[in-house]
């Protein structure tokens, strides 16, 4: 029987942060977290064209700090910042009272996070393309872009089929149990008129530090053989 674990999680404290960044105890960590949830879920539903990846949420006393992660700043913020002053009004009253400030982070390869590459075959799908086409064209797309590796799967009535199924790609170097690699995971709900789709993606980014580890000490290797005695030795 299958073991799974949530990559995000897998990876915590070795190459991924918390997303949500602040400490509570007894019921007041119940009620954070619920705000954290109807921000995250307010964001989602208002955002849903801007390309928003992450968001972050950092609280002090009385204040939050929520960070969004986006490939469309513009879309969000608006004309004359109007927009970020409103979502900023409801970000408030959600927090009930509390003073909110909004960063906003632009992602410059969107082709490279996860996130935004299941979002897009998402909307892909929606739109009736077919799931291999709109797969295929996000791997070619990503691996164009630098990527070490990308892996894709779709769940679902792919194609309008009666049977739910799974279908997977996979190109380059995606090792899932190797923490050291700088992957990011994202994952979306395509909702089609047939059922819900559900999209995977595993982006191998490049390591910072490509130099090869210290040689290991002790026995020899293959290639350090010697050659064999002969007779006359």
């Amino acid at each position: 029987m299958g073991q799974k674990v949530n990559p995000i999680a897998f990876r915590l404290a070795v190459n991924k942060d918390w997303r949500s960044k602040w400490y509570a105890a007894g019921k007041d960590y119940a009620d954070k977290l619920h705000e954290d949830l109807a921000i995250r879920g307010y964001l989602k539903k208002r955002l849903t064209n801007a390309g928003l990846a992450r968001v972050v949420i950092e609280r002090a006393w009385n204040s939050v700090r929520v960070t969004l992660h986006t490939s469309r700043p513009g879309l969000i913020i608006g004309r004359q910042g109007k927009e970020i002053e409103v979502m900023t009004k409801e970000l408030t009253d959600i927090c009930q009272g509390a003073q909110v400030k909004i960063d906003i982070v632009e992602i410059r390869k969107p082709e490279l996070d996860a996130q935004l590459v299941a979002e897009q075959i998402a909307v892909q799908l929606e739109r009736r393309i077919s799931f291999r086409r709109a797969m295929k064209r996000a791997i070619q797309t990503a691996m164009d872009f630098g990527a070490e590796g990308i892996r894709l799967r779709c769940a679902g009535r792919l194609g309008g089929a009666d049977i739910a199924r799974a279908e997977g790609y996979r190109e380059g170097k995606v090792p899932l149990q190797t923490l050291r690699v700088p992957l990011d995971y994202g994952f979306a709900e395509a909702r089609t008129v047939y059922g819900i789709i559900g999209i995977k993606c595993w982006i191998n980014k490049k390591e910072d530090d490509g130099s090869p580890g210290p040689r290991p000490q002790g026995g020899r290797g293959r290639g350090d053989r010697r050659p064999p005695r002969t007779a006359n030795a």
